[in-house]
């Protein structure tokens, strides 16, 4: 019996601890998202899937004006990566990921850097 009790503690300690590290390692992620900027953001999310010859096509600050950056933000990003997994953690959803700020920060570095920004550029 007592080692029966033995194993249900032991059990019940690893699957708090699992959990527990599960949780720091979301939290981790989202801090960082949380710390980065906007280029940071795009480098690390969204080139994976709009580099050069990405099946979802390539995709810089340059490739918009800063009007078609602007509307896709505002009016198409959720539509057209509602169903589109986190490069980083493929069992969450991009948006759930992205959080607003985050997402306004891709934004606003796309925006800067638009095609006809003073200072367009590249995401390199």
């Amino acid at each position: 019996m007592k080692k029966l009790i033995t194993l249900v503690i032991l059990a019940t300690t690893l699957l708090t601890v699992t959990a527990v590290m599960a949780e720091e390692k979301e939290m981790d992620h989202a801090a960082k998202l949380a710390e980065m900027d906007g280029k940071a953001i795009f480098k690390n999310v969204c080139k994976s899937c709009h580099a050069e010859d990405a099946d979802a096509g390539e995709y810089t600050p340059m490739t918009l004006i800063m009007e078609q950056w602007d509307e896709f933000f505002q009016d198409l990003y959720v539509d057209s990566h509602k169903e589109v997994a986190c490069p980083k953690d493929e069992t969450k959803m991009l948006t759930d990921v992205l959080t607003k700020d985050a997402l306004k920060k891709v934004q606003k570095f796309c925006v800067d850097h638009a095609a006809d920004s003073e200072q367009p550029m590249t995401c390199g």
